[in-house]
């Protein structure tokens, strides 16, 4: 774990297990508790292999989806996942994404029976291997997960044992947990010339009123709050209103770049990310872009680990 102080401009390399020394009494420490679903799917049209992501659900039994090829699939199609669960394409849209409508209403039933946990692309898998599939359903999760819907993990909670947890809280750090549901928003590169001219997709998020609450108390009392990864900075900035944080579910889209007040959030837990990521740009704007320079070339240098199971960094 690195840890980077923001006003002094310091950089020291740590341990994770060492995250509780760098918390103190009154903080709040705030976790993305998504579940990840098994998201990945695959199906048969006219003989053919095709894999079907599952984004959200729209309506009744309609599902929004993202399918590789897409070009496979058009609208009038039908795809055959499992005996009695089949899908009609419904509609098409930009980049690979189709509407489809399912034989079921209960798809997270079928998705338990034949999905599979949605890995970053760099993590092969092949399908029909059913101990691997099991094991990356129960690995492919926080401690914390509560509440299914995200396609992807919140990476910078991944690092957390209940071991960690219960250290941290004996230090009476308040750990307090809001949801996110992860989806394509966090992980759309930008491809505009412009930084400016990138639209974020939208997600949801969802946080309780004691929450809010307590958030809102430890600002009013100068304490820290602790964002444990990027979903967690983007729920609460976005949940902020006329001087708090305010409870609900609710969905944002805020882009958070280089030159963004920060009006919530006081320190940040998060991996190493990819450039022209929206998340590298939501942690430059939180360090500031020279120490973020400065903190990955120390990254590279020293081996640290990127990706979703790679390495953290720690902002104080």
């Amino acid at each position: 774990m690195m840890v980077v102080f923001g006003k002094e401009g310091k950089i020291i390399h740590s341990r994770f297990k060492d995250l509780p020394f760098y918390l103190s009494q009154g903080d709040i420490l705030v976790l993305n508790n998504t579940r990840v679903i098994p998201a990945k799917a695959f199906a048969k049209k006219d003989g053919k292999i095709i894999e079907f992501l599952f984004l959200h659900k729209k309506e009744n039994r309609t599902w929004e989806v993202l399918c590789k090829p897409a070009k496979k699939i058009k609208p009038g199609d039908v795809v055959f996942f499992a005996p009695g669960f089949e899908g009609k394409v419904l509609g098409a849209e930009p980049e690979g994404k189709r509407i489809i409508q399912f034989s079921s209403r209960d798809i997270f039933f079928w998705l338990r029976k034949i999905g599979y946990a949605p890995l970053p692309p760099y993590i092969k898998r092949k399908e029909g291997n059913s101990r691997l599939r099991f094991f990356d359903l129960e690995r492919y999760q926080t401690v914390f997960a509560q509440k299914q819907g995200a396609i992807a993990a919140p990476t910078a909670g991944l690092h957390f044992t209940p071991e960690i947890l219960k250290e941290i809280r004996k230090k009476r750090v308040k750990v307090s947990q809001i949801s996110l549901q992860v989806g394509l928003a966090t992980f759309q590169p930008v491809r505009t010339e412009r930084i400016e001219d990138h639209k974020m997709l939208e997600e949801t998020y969802s946080i309780s009123r004691a929450v809010s609450l307590a958030i809102n108390q430890a600002k009013k009392e100068s304490r820290p709050v602790v964002a444990v990864g990027t979903t967690v900075v983007r729920a609460l900035e976005s949940a902020f209103k006329d001087g708090q944080v305010l409870p609900g579910r609710r969905s944002t889209s805020l882009f958070i770049r280089p030159g963004y007040e920060f009006k919530v959030v006081d320190r940040l837990l998060t991996n190493f990310h990819l450039p022209r990521s929206t998340l590298l740009m939501l942690v430059s704007a939180f360090v500031g872009l020279d120490l973020i320079k400065k903190a990955y070339n120390e990254a590279i240098e020293k081996k640290y680990r990127f990706y979703s199971y790679g390495d953290c960094m720690l902002v104080v």
